[in-house]
């Protein structure tokens, strides 16, 4: 069978392999069951397979029968920590953990493309090198575990997909250059004077004080950010008080910063603790401030950007190529691009309407057409790439 023909003839697996991982989700760095699941197939299919990597991580390598570049492909391989609220005969089985970022779709489309090469080794070109990475949900990733434990040795270059709901069926979409932000995080912590609700006079609302944190804090996009550059500072959580007739004596803010260079995030990590510290000072409260820097951002390659839109071109079959502006979401896959060229990109899984529940909702999914179009991609890419000696 041809490529396309070998590609339809699996998606019925994908579909299998991703409802069963749906099921049996597992958090970061506890991806154990996941992790044996997907060295078993592979060790079946022939490739070499590592173990154990940066814990739970997986790297599958194989060897093709003409010479050329090492591609390495790359998946995430874990859930998050969100109660299931499908009813879906899939929905998973775990209380409090789900599937909700795509990743059982990664997973499932990756196994099939390794089971493509396996089936055509002979007339490979070049090495894949097969990256299943725990842990790309939480601070600090798994990524640089895996680099440390020499997932990238020998690659000329690496590419990984996104299955994205906000994008229809049928669209592929990345950029070159930046094209997700950098994750920081924040922790506050006021601490005030306790009392009486109806004695304000006698205490230091810790509440007030956080209040116009908050609000001073959403400025400093707005009036110190050059307009020229992108920056997003959001307050997730705000938890304070006890009781409705108490002042509360502690208030505790926490948040996240996404950002596209070094200069505006230390600009804004540097702001914000001033901006901080002056009100606490204003309101005589006592404040603790933490900053917690995340995955840099990712910035594709340039030329590898305009391969992965290239390939997606010639592929009538494998959706709509579209160069996109940069999103404010984060991802430790900027860690390998920071070792060696390479493209992320996004698969469009979502409903064209616009219906689909957003990444991180208790009822996301995904439109599970969508796995083909990724596995086509990454096969048509990593091949592109392999041939390609003038890179």
């Amino acid at each position: 069978m041809n490529r396309e023909d070998t590609m339809q003839s699996l998606h019925g697996e994908m579909i299998e392999w991703r409802r069963y991982l749906h099921r049996h989700p597992e958090l970061s760095f506890k991806e154990h069951r996941t992790s044996d699941w997907i060295a078993e197939k592979l060790e079946a299919w022939g490739l070499q397979v590592r173990r154990g990597v940066a814990g739970t991580g997986i790297v599958a390598r194989l060897e093709g029968g003409r010479p050329g570049r090492t591609i390495a492909l790359r998946t995430d391989i874990d859930a998050l920590a969100i109660q299931d609220e499908k009813t879906v005969e899939y929905a998973s089985t775990v209380p409090g953990v789900m599937h909700a970022c795509g990743h059982d779709g990664h997973m499932a489309e990756m196994l099939a493309v390794a089971y493509y090469y396996s089936q055509r080794k002979e007339e490979t070109v070049g090495t894949r090198v097969f990256l299943f990475q725990p842990a790309e949900e939480v601070l600090p990733g798994g990524a640089l575990g895996m680099i440390e434990d020499g997932a990238l040795e020998g690659v000329d270059a690496i590419y990984g997909v996104h299955l994205w709901s906000p994008f229809p069926y049928g669209v592929i979409a990345t950029r070159p250059g930046p094209f997700m932000a950098s994750p920081d995080e924040f922790e506050i912590v006021v601490k005030g004077k306790g009392g009486h609700g109806g004695l304000p006079h006698q205490s230091v609302d810790a509440v007030v004080a956080g209040a116009h944190m908050v609000t001073a804090i959403q400025t400093i996009v707005s009036r110190n950010v050059d307009p020229l550059q992108s920056a997003v500072i959001s307050v997730g959580r705000m938890q304070a008080g006890t009781a409705n007739n108490v002042i509360a004596e502690r208030c505790l803010l926490a948040g996240t910063v996404r950002s596209f260079n070094e200069e505006t995030r230390m600009f804004v990590r540097n702001r914000l603790e001033e901006v901080v510290r002056y009100i606490s000072d204003m309101h005589g409260t006592e404040t603790s401030f933490q900053f917690v820097f995340g995955y840099p951002p990712v910035v594709n390659t340039d030329s590898e950007a305009e391969r992965v839109l290239r390939v997606a071109d010639s592929l009538g079959n494998a959706g709509e190529a579209k160069r996109v502006e940069p999103v404010m979401a984060g991802e430790d896959f900027s860690y390998y691009l920071q070792k060696v060229p390479g493209c992320y990109f996004f698969v469009g899984a979502g409903a064209a309407d616009g219906s689909s529940y957003p990444h991180h909702h208790p009822k996301f999914d995904i439109d599970e057409r969508a796995m083909l179009n990724a596995a086509r991609m990454l096969i048509a890419v990593a091949d592109d790439s392999a041939a390609d000696l003038n890179s």
